[in-house]
């Protein structure tokens, strides 16, 4: 039926938005009154976001086998479910080690959600752009949901001792619903032609070089994604600023790909991606060097601006760099990324301890975006 395609992308954009929005990055929102409440370190709050990068980077990797051959969608079923009771159980205790456990199993379920969910999704989007736009438009809006609802909760609930908890259960019932709609509405597995075995990649020096700005630019991001809204708390900015601060990240990351297509178009794929990640550098030192209002709300804006088109077009390239190879590129591009976003917040969270703020850690973050522009320079010169 005609209304067919973009059914399956809404059911896409609102899996993507519970296994991503809310799995992945809710924790952003949440930190600040969990650091207050418990209490946590910075340290401590470091360790719990490396767990959870970490189980997206074994779900990643889990995924790249044929384990799941048909099953494609009981998987990513039972991963959004999973996700609705790892947020949970989120408020269900206050230890760090048990923390980091949930947030490992919610980082494999994330990446199960959104690899095996995409897989049914965008064979459907064939010959329809806006389904795909929708599909991961849903990371997006997930982001900026989950902004409004912590603000929501913090209002109406308090967010002293017990706030945190109360974002952990909303944000469940949330994934719940939406997994329980997805189940409804995600069609079946489309069926294609077996999978030829890719030789080994031949590393070139541009496949090198894209890797290698690809792993520094998940570190780079991955700090001010996960303490934003603490850097808001502790620059007092109000609780509205730190609302807002997430909601704009959202809002951004929700049309971003849709609105570099132009700069795509006229300058290539990997001069878009160098001018993205400087943006981004430039949205980073602004977090912490700006007066704390300007600071968050530009630093938000520029991460979801750019963030998700970093990620997309360097996996775009490194696939153009290895045409007989592509998944292979895909899954060490992979494997490099997830290493940065393991390594950041760790980094982030031991500078924080140890110098009292995040303001160096988030510089370290933009010194390191900005040897990923210098690495991709080459290929943006060449526009490869």
């Amino acid at each position: 039926m005609p209304g067919r395609p973009l059914l399956t992308g809404f059911a896409g954009a609102i899996a993507m938005a519970s296994a991503m929005g809310f799995g992945r990055f809710f924790y952003t929102p949440i930190l600040p009154g969990m650091m207050a409440g418990i209490p946590l370190t910075a340290a401590d709050a470091g360790y719990i976001a490396a767990g959870n990068f970490a189980g997206y980077l074994a779900g990643a990797i889990l995924s790249a086998y044929g384990w799941a051959a048909g099953r494609e969608r009981t998987v990513a079923l039972s991963a959004l479910f999973a996700t609705a009771a790892l947020l949970a159980l989120m408020a269900a205790t206050t230890s760090v080690p048990a923390f980091i456990a949930i947030r490992f199993l919610a980082g494999l379920s994330s990446a199960l959600a959104m690899i095996f969910t995409s897989s049914i999704v965008l064979p459907h989007a064939a010959g329809r752009s806006m389904v795909s736009v929708l599909h991961y438009g849903g990371v997006g809006a997930g982001i900026a949901i989950s902004s409004a609802l912590a603000l929501f909760v913090n209002t109406a609930a308090g967010d002293g001792a017990h706030g945190w908890r109360v974002n952990w259960l909303a944000g469940a019932a949330i994934a719940l619903a939406v997994a329980l709609i997805v189940t409804r509405i995600l069609p079946r597995e489309a069926h294609g032609a077996q999978r030829a075995i890719e030789p080994p990649l031949t590393w070139r020096l541009p496949l090198v070089l894209v890797t290698a700005s690809y792993g520094l630019f998940g570190f780079g991001y991955v700090i001010t994604a996960t303490f934003l809204v603490t850097i808001a708390r502790q620059g007092a900015a109000g609780p509205l600023v730190e609302f807002l601060a997430w909601f704009v990240t959202g809002c951004a990351a929700a049309v971003s790909l849709l609105a570099w297509q132009p700069a795509v178009r006229r300058i290539g794929l990997s001069r878009s991606t160098l001018a993205a990640m400087l943006l981004l550098a430039f949205g980073v030192v602004g977090s912490v060097s700006l007066p704390a209002v300007a600071g968050t709300l530009v630093g938000g804006l520029l991460l979801g601006a750019t963030f998700m088109v970093v990620t997309a077009f360097g996996l775009q390239i490194g696939r153009n760099l290895a045409p007989e190879s592509p998944r292979r590129a895909f899954a060490f591009m992979t494997a490099a990324f997830g290493t940065g976003q393991i390594l950041g917040p760790l980094v982030a969270g031991w500078l924080a301890q140890w110098s009292g703020s995040f303001t160096a850690p988030t510089l370290a973050a933009a010194g390191v975006l900005i040897v990923c522009v210098l690495l991709i320079s080459p290929l943006a010169l060449r526009r490869l």
